[in-house]
């Protein structure tokens, strides 16, 4: 059912979680090697770890698959045409008893159009060797050597 992932849930270790059934986020790349961009998102205040930078995600749903939550929850914060990606790759970036969050990385050929929703302040296509750069959410910031790594063998345009 939509929408039946939306809730806290408490890991063991008394943190609060986001996503009933866990959580996804799309790493959203155009380009290739040093010419790669990623779409971040400057996450609304009001939301969980507000201010900081990360990508479009959310609460997964209990039909959903990782890829599938990710996507939606990108068309829904950021508008993006889901026809104009092509997901490449899933890595588990937090696993935890009870709760995982996904990261699902994704191609598209150029810089899609993005409009943001109220949950971000804005959306911008950052050159790859920048994102560290950014004051990025926790747990994204934890993933991204993970996350570049693999995202780089399915953007290196000697493959």
């Amino acid at each position: 059912m939509l929408g039946d992932g939306n809730g806290w849930v408490t890991a063991p270790n008394g943190t609060k979680l986001w996503g009933k059934y866990g959580a996804a986020g799309l790493f959203l790349v155009s380009g290739t090697g040093e010419e790669a961009t990623v779409l971040l998102q400057h996450r609304a205040a009001w939301t969980a770890q507000g201010g900081t930078w990360g990508m479009p995600g959310g609460a997964r749903d209990s039909h959903e698959t990782p890829a599938e939550a990710a996507v939606r929850e990108s068309v829904e914060e950021c508008g993006i045409d889901p026809e104009r990606l092509r997901v490449v790759d899933e890595v588990v970036t937090t696993d935890l008893p009870g709760w995982s969050y996904t990261t699902v990385i994704a191609l598209c050929d150029a810089p899609l159009p993005v409009t943001a929703n109220e949950e971000s302040e804005e959306l911008r296509w950052v050159p790859l060797r920048d994102v560290a750069g950014f004051e990025l959410h926790p747990g994204f910031a934890a993933s991204l050597s993970t996350v570049l790594k693999t995202a780089m063998v399915h953007t290196d345009p000697h493959d």
